[in-house]
């Protein structure tokens, strides 16, 4: 059953030679992400991500940086609360935070479709001078938060590049990833979303955004003429190695046509398979026609290896 989602992916470049303090640099933030965010609510997407650090100012010196933290508070993540809440959309808000005993966490603030917080993550791996140089604690936990279309999980920038977090998610299996970065990771961003089985939609400062589907096919960017991009995926789908399944495959798409999306990136030996029907899930047809999932496959692959008299000795 089909389980579309329109996503608005924000990538501006960082308000480089802008230096402003006190309500004079919250009204300009406000007014810059309003100008930002003003085109992309015509598509209606269901969530809108922003990119790290995204209301911080480079040209403050750290103290006025954390200066402006301080005046700032939830100010600026109040006004997307409202934008949340009057387009009924869900929104990414990533930033940095000072906690009650005065540090901070780089976090990504998730906004649901009435502007209230869904969940909260923290930036688990840092760069080292964030912590030496900002006061800002690594985060400890990597949480899975449940929306209206499916279950999400978050990343920032330099997390990217650790299997520890990753493979924590790997083993969660959320529907989609939420990446927010000033860095653009490359083929990591490919890398995760295959090895997390999961869509992937990174918004990144100044960089190309992109999504990336659950085999690692880039299948909507920016461009340098427009920072920002729009595009609906389905959810609904499941990654399937060839092996065993080609007749099965096909006999699905006999049946559902249409309904049934089979998108084979070459040279994987797995596809996407996807239902577009309205009453049919991607799990009943994998179920109907005994299709075996790469999840599944790669299970019975390494029981075999270990089993007694498979393995030289």
């Amino acid at each position: 059953m089909a389980r579309f989602v329109t996503i608005s992916l924000l990538g501006p470049a960082p308000m480089y030679g802008v230096k402003l303090f006190g309500q004079d640099a919250v009204n300009c933030m406000i007014d810059y992400w309003n100008e930002q965010i003003s085109p992309v609510l015509a598509d209606k997407p269901d969530l809108i991500i922003l990119p790290e650090a995204c209301d911080r100012f480079p040209q403050h010196s750290m103290k006025e940086r954390k200066e402006y933290y301080k005046f700032r508070s939830n100010k600026v993540r109040d006004f997307l609360s409202g934008i949340a809440r009057q387009n009924n959309c869900y929104i990414a808000y990533s930033a940095a935070r000072e906690m009650g005993d005065g540090t901070y966490r780089n976090s990504t603030q998730l906004l649901d479709r009435g502007g209230n917080i869904t969940g909260i993550y923290n930036k688990n791996h840092l760069v080292v001078d964030e912590t030496t140089e900002g006061g800002i604690l690594c985060g400890k936990d990597a949480p899975i938060f449940k929306t209206d279309f499916g279950t999400v999980a978050c990343a920032i920038c330099f997390d990217l590049n650790f299997h520890e977090l990753i493979n924590k998610y790997a083993a969660q299996r959320p529907d989609l990833i939420i990446f927010s970065s000033l860095y653009h990771g490359g083929l990591m961003q490919n890398y995760m979303a295959y090895h997390c089985r999961a869509h992937f939609a990174g918004s990144i400062a100044g960089q190309e955004c992109t999504i990336i589907n659950p085999v690692g096919e880039k299948i909507a960017r920016s461009t340098n003429y427009f920072c920002r991009v729009t595009a609906t995926v389905n959810l609904d789908c499941k990654i399937v190695h060839l092996d065993c399944n080609w007749t099965k495959l096909q006999a699905a798409k006999y049946k559902y046509g249409k309904g049934v999306k089979i998108f084979d990136p070459g040279h994987l030996g797995a596809i996407l398979l996807s239902s577009e029907t309205e009453s049919t899930t991607v799990d009943d047809i994998i179920k109907e026609f005994q299709i075996e999932t790469w999840d599944e496959y790669y299970e019975h692959s390494m029981k075999h290896r270990h089993a007694p008299g498979n393995m030289e000795i």
